[in-house]
């Protein structure tokens, strides 16, 4: 079992930044990959980025050169920094990540508010 514990959600101005932070129960060395994922009212929830063991990214075409995952191993933590923000980023943020162990599994954590608005 793998909690995670996001933090950093909040209001900010269009063109502001923010940092979330998601911090694992267990070493992420032991997760094969972990990733925000984002959900505005009424739409589905989508992937935002992600960060696989090895340290390679992925990021959604929308968010591309304005947000950067990264990761520290010795607190067990992922960030995403939100540069340049839109009222159009405007969701849930949520923490996943996926351990494979034969099976995958896959775990979540409780959602962090992030408003963009004037």
């Amino acid at each position: 079992q793998v909690q995670l514990v996001e933090s950093g959600g909040g209001l900010v101005q269009p063109g502001g930044s923010l940092r979330l932070s998601c911090a694992a129960s267990i070493s992420i060395f032991s997760i094969n990959a972990m990733g925000w994922y984002r959900q505005a009212p009424g739409k589905e929830r989508e992937l935002v980025a992600t960060i696989a063991m090895g340290g390679n990214t992925n990021y959604a075409d929308n968010v591309k050169g304005r947000f950067t995952i990264s990761r520290d191993t010795a607190k067990n933590t992922v960030f995403l920094q939100m540069n340049s923000l839109k009222p159009e980023d405007t969701a849930v943020y949520y923490c996943k990540a996926v351990r494979r162990l034969g099976l995958s599994y896959e775990y979540w954590g409780q959602g962090t508010q992030v408003t963009v608005s004037s």
